[in-house]
C-alpha cells in the first residue's frame, strides 16, 4: 500500500505528520453465534475491505470463522481505533441486513479487541489473519481430542501437541 504523510505549510515551512500504528482488532457476532456460514465469508470480506477504502481506512487483511471477523490496519493522523471498528462493523451489519444474507437481523457485538502491531510483527498477524480458516480446523480436532479425555487432568505441551496425561484425583 502506498501511504502519502499529510504535508502542510506552517510559517514559511513544510510540516509534515507521518502516522504508521498498525492495528490488529477482533469483533465477533451478537452472543458469538456462528452465523458467517462459509457462503457468505468473502462477500462479506470483500465488502468490508472495499467500503473501508472508501472511507479512507487503510485495510491490509479481512478474515474470519463463523463468529467472528480479525483486521489488520493502519491508522491515519486523524482516526481513532473506536471510531475506525464503529464504521466497519456498523456499515457492514447494515450491508448484511440490506442483502438479506441473513434470514434474521444481523448484529455484532458492541464489544471488540483490538492490539497494536509492531512492524516487525505484521507479516506474522497477516498470515494469521489469512490462514483463520486452517486455524480454527486444528483447534476443533484438538477440541475433540481434549474432550475424548474427560476426568483426566492434561498438560498440553503445544511444541508437537503432544498430551502428557495425568490421572485426575479431586
Amino acid at each position: 500500500m502506498n501511504y502519502k504523510p499529510y504535508i502542510r505549510m506552517y510559517q514559511n515551512r513544510y510540516i509534515m505528520s507521518f502516522i504508521k500504528i498498525w492495528i490488529h482488532a477482533v469483533w465477533a457476532t451478537k452472543n458469538r453465534e456462528p452465523l458467517l456460514a462459509k457462503e457468505i465469508r468473502p462477500k462479506m470480506f470483500e465488502h468490508i475491505h472495499s467500503n473501508g477504502l472508501e472511507k479512507d481506512i487503510l485495510i491490509d487483511t479481512v478474515n474470519g470463522h463463523l463468529e467472528h471477523v480479525h483486521c489488520l490496519f493502519r491508522l491515519k493522523n486523524d482516526q481513532t481505533v473506536k471510531k475506525t471498528l464503529q464504521l466497519m462493523k456498523g456499515e457492514s451489519s447494515f450491508w448484511i441486513n440490506q442483502n438479506h444474507l441473513l434470514n434474521n437481523k444481523f448484529e455484532w457485538q458492541s464489544d471488540y479487541f483490538a492490539v497494536s502491531v509492531s512492524e516487525s510483527q505484521v507479516e506474522s498477524v497477516r498470515r494469521y489473519i489469512e490462514n483463520q480458516e486452517e486455524h480454527h480446523r486444528k483447534r476443533h480436532i484438538s477440541k475433540k481430542i481434549m474432550n475424548s479425555f474427560t476426568g483426566l487432568d492434561l498438560t498440553c505441551l503445544r511444541a508437537k501437541t503432544t498430551f502428557v496425561t495425568k490421572p485426575y484425583r479431586s
